[in-house]
């Protein structure tokens, strides 16, 4: 038991992020049950992903199977043949690179946008962005206007059609209003 909680508390090494935790085994075939730690487990721990593990020792684990059983997510590992082997990875750390590590053709992390120059559709200056929340219905993108005031803009392309991550410009297009302050 002891050596469980250390493994959960093993440092993650620099430029990784903790993807999921290693619990119990599933089964006799070697799955596990995980503990997530990641938005996108489809995409982070899909079949035939590698993932570092902390302890560093443990890895790395190549995923052979992952699937949802009764609402708890489940891998297995082509390293972990069965339930013995299974037992031994409890409380293993699956780590994969940060965000500012990954690269996303289809969407932006805060951290990219935060900071950027705020522009309307002319390139006159609003503002800057505050940061990206990323929401399950719908990213908002928070900018800061002169004079403080902070709206929040959904982010879609109709409304913030260009990003320009090498000029550190934001498009915004927002109809009458949505920039205004409610008082």
């Amino acid at each position: 038991m002891v050596q469980h909680r250390e493994r959960e508390r093993a440092e993650v090494p620099e430029g990784m992020v903790r993807l999921a935790r290693i619990g119990k085994p599933h089964a006799l075939r070697g799955e596990v049950t995980v503990q997530l730690h990641t938005d996108d487990p489809d995409g982070r721990l899909g079949i035939g992903a590698v993932l570092q593990t902390a302890p560093t020792e443990e890895g790395p684990l190549t995923v052979s199977s992952h699937r949802v059983h009764q609402g708890i997510t489940l891998l297995g590992f082509e390293e972990v043949p069965d339930r013995t082997a299974a037992e031994r990875m409890r409380g293993v750390v699956l780590v994969g690179p940060s965000e500012s590590e990954q690269t996303d053709d289809e969407g932006y992390y805060p951290a990219e946008l935060e900071g950027l120059e705020v522009v309307d559709a002319a390139g006159e200056p609003l503002g800057t962005v505050v940061t990206l929340h990323l929401r399950p219905a719908q990213d908002i993108l928070e900018i800061r206007l002169p004079g403080g005031h902070q709206p929040l803009v959904p982010f879609v392309e109709e409304l913030v059609p260009t990003i320009d991550l090498e000029a550190g410009r934001v498009t915004v297009t927002a109809p009458a209003g949505l920039l205004e302050p409610l008082d």
